[in-house]
């Protein structure tokens, strides 16, 4: 009887180890955990055709975002001034400033001049109702210049650079916390997204997998554009299954508020 139970006692032991191994290896294993991985998605360009699908669906999946929006195009319509008011009032939404002319789409002349630079961007706050500190992202640039984090846009040559550094100074000197992107669902010409869902989630999880580096360990932030999302690109089931397909896997959604706090 006493080696009987002694038998079972080893095996309840044993059970007991294994179970402690396989919890500790799926955790590890686990494509993305809400605590330590988190997608912060972002949208340029608005309010334009898009973004109002783009709010139903953060409405709807209650999730956070940003929509760095343009000023001229805030101040386009009646329907894009109740745009705008409609995302500050939602809660997990974040409105952030993207400029006030978006440089035209003339970047290396906007970024000549300074003065008009950081004039630009002031306009476009006073256009999106932004009081500093603000929430930006410079047009046609991937750069970031935040309280702990400042990183330079290497798509472009290092000329160029030593040209627009002053600006990027500046602009933050002024009030703006400024933010890059570490990922881009990329549109064409039209609007249409290039990427498929199933390809871009893909494509997150490889760059989760540990082979590439963020700005912020473990944050992605995720650049998309309001005009993808318009009806004729299917938008709304478009975006709706992207954030339910990070759900799946576990990812978190970040507000760019929280991305680089004072500490």
């Amino acid at each position: 009887m006493l080696i009987t139970a002694s038998k079972r006692h080893g095996a309840t032991a044993f059970g007991t180890a294994v179970l402690w191994f396989l919890t500790v290896f799926v955790l590890a294993c686990w494509p993305a955990q809400a605590t330590d991985r988190t997608i912060y998605l972002t949208f340029d360009d608005g309010p334009l055709d898009g973004t109002g699908n783009i709010l139903d669906v953060l409405e709807a999946e209650n999730v956070p975002a940003t929509m760095f929006m343009v000023g001229l195009h805030a101040r386009s319509s009646r329907q894009s001034k109740a745009l705008v008011a409609r995302a500050r009032t939602m809660p997990l939404v974040t409105v952030g400033n993207h400029s006030y002319s978006h440089a035209y789409d003339r970047y290396r002349k906007f970024y000549a001049d300074t003065e008009a630079v950081v004039a630009d961007m002031v306009r476009a706050n006073a256009v999106l109702g932004l009081e500093a500190p603000t929430h930006a992202r410079l047009p046609g640039r991937n750069v970031f210049r935040l309280p702990n984090i400042s990183t330079n846009d290497l798509s472009i040559d290092r000329i160029e650079i030593g040209i627009e550094q002053p600006d990027y100074e500046f602009v933050a000197a002024t009030g703006f916390w400024l933010y890059g992107w570490d990922h881009e669902w990329v549109h064409d010409g039209t609007g249409k997204p290039v990427q498929s869902v199933t390809r871009l989630v893909s494509e997150i999880d490889h760059m989760f997998s540990g082979k590439l580096r963020f700005v912020s360990p473990n944050k992605l932030i995720l650049l998309m554009h309001d005009e993808m999302f318009q009806n004729t690109f299917d938008g709304t089931a478009n975006l709706t299954a992207l954030i339910q397909a990070l759900k799946q896997r576990g990812y978190g959604f970040g507000q760019i508020p929280d991305y680089d706090p004072l500490k």
